[in-house]
């Protein structure tokens, strides 16, 4: 939805097919609970079609995000996320110089 701007439902579907096939009906369902959740909101309709956007940018939701799957699948523990990317990711020599960065600006 941030890369889109505005999107509907058909067209997220439509997109989405491209890389995993999931059904219409799938898609909606998730489209109405993230309108639920406030992470998206109705911006126009074109007859009963629904044009959606996203209510906050992207920054500002994978801060919450980010803390919640580190507390489910990491049991709230950052180093496990970060040991599992560094052994079990391939990095780039420019990943592991950011990283470095971020490391260094941390330290001071």
């Amino acid at each position: 939805m941030w890369k889109l701007k505005e999107s509907t439902a058909p067209e997220l579907h439509k997109l989405i097919l491209e890389n995993k096939t999931v059904t219409y009906s799938t898609v909606k369902t998730i489209v109405d609970r993230l309108e639920e959740k406030g992470a998206i909101q109705r911006i126009k309709n074109y007859g009963r079609t629904i044009v959606y956007a996203p209510s906050a940018d992207q920054n500002e939701m994978q801060k919450p995000l980010l803390k919640k799957f580190i507390n489910k699948v990491f049991a709230g523990n950052p180093r496990l996320l970060m040991n599992h990317l560094l052994e079990d990711e391939t990095l780039t020599d420019d990943d592991i110089i950011y990283l470095q960065s971020i490391i260094d600006k941390r330290g001071k």
